[in-house]
């Protein structure tokens, strides 16, 4: 698209270009409702070898893509013009009011409330829903991103989520060593008022809570995906070989030969402490 004005005989009523205008049936948009040259069904011009934006394309070296390996506009040490003075994405940054944070203060296309373009039938993001076969979704049923099968580019050299990973000093990790939306003490998106993980809240009804009133997951009458075959959650299961179970056959977070994150200075459970003054106290 040129960056040249655009003569007012070419805007329509919706204020938008003519040609490119889905309520005006404009000449670019094609039958499944996206720029033409930009559209994948339709073999776009724009759409290179690997089923991308060719300007976009990292495996293309496309002309948007900086030596950072980002999107130029949205490089912060390339200095993008799409990022604002509060270090973000211009358009997503909510203190900017960006034009793609909605009124309920979250991205407009990721917005259940106001029926996100990304959000599928099922109530998911469509990229990343299993039942839609979501472009993010890899052939091990995992994010792509994140999958160490697949090697992942979300993956560090600790083999662990790299914004998430405490070494790799990740984005999503606060002052506290905890994952900022889950940090109480940073006041965390995610907790909610009673002090709980809003998804994982009872009295806040959240979305991991089964009818049965036990997370959804591991709720044997649902039939969660972590119940395992023995019926007993999977990651704590001996004969699964959980990833929860250690060398030693016990749970890892409660072993005190493999230093447990359970367990305390005095050798003890740091929740049954009286020193530590646990919280079964």
């Amino acid at each position: 698209w040129s960056n040249n004005p655009t003569p007012w005989s070419c805007i329509c009523e919706h204020g938008r270009r003519r040609s490119a205008c889905k309520d005006c049936g404009g000449s670019s948009i094609c039958e499944h409702g996206r720029r033409r040259s930009a559209c994948k069904d339709c073999g776009g011009s724009s759409i290179c070898e690997h089923g991308r934006r060719r300007s976009k394309c990292k495996d293309c070296g496309g002309s948007s893509i900086c030596e950072h390996g980002r999107r130029r506009s949205k490089c912060k040490d390339c200095g993008g013009s799409g990022i604002c003075e509060h270090g973000r994405v211009r358009s997503a940054c909510k203190d900017c009011g960006g034009s793609s944070i909605c009124e309920h203060g979250r991205r407009r296309s990721l917005c259940k409330d106001c029926g996100g373009s990304s959000i599928c039938e099922h109530g998911r993001r469509r990229s990343k829903c299993k039942d839609c076969g979501g472009s993010g979704i890899c052939e091990h049923g995992r994010r792509r991103s994140k999958c160490k099968d697949c090697g992942g580019s979300g993956i560090c050299e600790h083999g662990r989520v790299r914004s998430a990973c405490k070494d790799c000093g990740g984005s999503s990790i606060c002052e506290h060593g905890r994952r900022r939306s889950l940090c109480k003490d940073c006041g965390g998106s995610s907790i909610c008022e009673h002090g709980r993980r809003r998804s994982k809240c009872k009295d806040c009804g959240g979305s991991s809570i089964c009818e049965h009133g036990r997370r959804r997951s591991k709720c044997k009458d649902c039939g969660g995906s972590g119940i395992c075959e023995h019926g007993r959650v999977r990651s704590a299961c001996k004969d699964c070989g959980g990833s929860s179970i250690c060398e030693h056959g016990r749970r890892r977070s409660l072993c005190k030969d493999c230093g447990g994150s359970s367990i305390c200075e005095h050798g003890r459970q740091r929740s049954a402490c009286k020193d530590c003054g646990g919280s079964s106290i």
